[in-house]
């Protein structure tokens, strides 16, 4: 992979990160509401906002990096996200990693890595 493709898909991985993490901070800082209060609340924190940003900017990452790589790679390679947002999770959020969702990290990254050398 050249250095542009591995600059884009870093730049995917760590927008996509920040933006689920932003939107889990929000619906966690909410938590105390119910109902209609609860999407309230989140719409006046900044989390939310931060969170659809992410999105937003995450879409223009994402573009750029899928004009740079075949899409059937560029799904694979995206597939990473999942592994750093559920670390992340485990680091920020204190969320439990069981047994079978170490065993997917493992199958995940190495499903990632196997493309990552092919392309």
């Amino acid at each position: 992979m050249s250095p542009l493709v591995i600059g884009a898909w870093i730049i995917t991985i760590l927008i996509d990160t920040v933006g689920q993490l932003a939107f889990k901070a929000a619906a966690s800082e909410s938590a105390e509401h119910a109902g209609l209060q609860h999407w309230k609340a989140m719409l006046q924190r900044p989390w939310l906002w931060i969170g659809i940003f992410c999105y937003v900017f995450e879409f223009i990452a994402w573009l750029a990096f899928l004009s740079l790589v075949p899409l059937s790679d560029g799904i694979m390679l995206g597939s990473i996200n999942i592994v750093v947002i559920m670390l992340a999770g485990r680091l920020f959020f204190k969320e439990k990693l069981s047994r079978n969702r170490l065993i997917g990290v493992i199958l995940i990254s190495i499903g990632v890595t196997i493309v990552g050398l092919g392309a």
